[in-house]
């Protein structure tokens, strides 16, 4: 099959085009980093976090496959948030190293940059599987009646409505996901596809934030999703779920040196519109 071209493509200067050695030097000094803080989420729960810009955050199996649903925002200003859409058209429907996480108009600018991912080899499975997706979404209380009948307030979509509630946020803010840890794909029909998650104990996703961020992850109730979660065969996954950890680390400021956090959008027009006179003024 011939592979066309992707729609979205690099010019030289432009923000797609990624300084390289930069993160790499970033990602292989974990003698020097110093850790800031680290915790464990629990299954079926979610917490928020603050991570300063030029800091990096690792999500981390701590016990084995897992699936966690990860939101991120500006620290000072919610509305500017992952925009799950456009880093899939920017960068991939499945993320990796040096891939970016784009942030919603009218600021669409990076927030923070993949620098180290244990599962990068993984690549596609003989299910057209990928790892980190985009392509899908958290799961919901919503769906779920939908689907079963019956209401279950642990989903990670309500998982994450209560880590956020406590730094001024609400359900209006909690937004479409990044998938870590998770394998997808779309199958013959064009559908979504979720399988188990290939994570072992001890594998991370990092992250370089590249402004101050308020970032949330939900410990997935469907845990590594080795289990159907709706459909005749599902049953309550609970004995496959596990709980993953979050490390924060500040680099050496020598390998700082040169970088800034990245300006947001460029655009400054107004859309074509005009404004009018006051009829008394005109």
């Amino acid at each position: 099959m011939k592979d066309f071209p992707a729609a979205y493509q690099s010019t030289a200067g432009s923000a797609l085009e990624v300084d390289k050695d930069f993160y790499r030097r970033i990602a292989q000094d974990t003698v020097e980093r110093r850790l800031v803080e680290s915790f464990v989420i629990p299954i079926r729960t979610a917490r928020a976090w603050k991570v300063p810009a030029g800091h990096l955050f690792r999500i981390v199996a701590v016990e084995g496959p897992q699936v966690g649903d990860f939101n991120m925002w500006n620290l000072h200003n919610a509305r500017e948030r992952l925009w799950a859409s456009r880093t899939r058209q920017l960068q991939a429907a499945h993320v990796t190293t040096f891939d970016r996480l784009w942030s919603t108009l009218p600021y669409l600018r990076p927030m923070a940059t993949i620098t180290s991912d244990s599962l990068g080899s993984y690549g596609v499975d003989e299910f057209g599987g990928r790892i980190h997706d985009l392509l899908g979404t958290r799961c919901d209380p919503y769906v779920n009646r939908m689907l079963t009948g019956e209401d279950f307030d642990f989903c990670c979509h309500s998982n994450l409505v209560r880590a956020v509630a406590p730094h001024g946020l609400t359900e209006l803010d909690v937004h479409d996901v990044l998938n870590v840890f998770q394998c997808t794909g779309l199958n013959r029909q064009d559908k979504y596809f979720m399988r188990e998650s290939p994570a072992r104990a001890g594998d991370h996703l990092e992250f370089f934030a590249e402004i101050d961020l308020l970032c949330a992850l939900s410990t997935c109730p469907g845990g590594d999703l080795s289990v159907p979660l709706w459909g005749p065969d599902a049953r309550d996954p609970l004995d496959v779920c596990r709980p993953l950890g979050i490390e924060i680390y500040a680099p050496e400021e020598r390998l700082l040196k040169g970088w800034k956090s990245p300006d947001v959008a460029a655009y400054k027009g107004a859309h074509g519109m005009r404004l009018q006179r006051p009829a008394w003024e005109a």
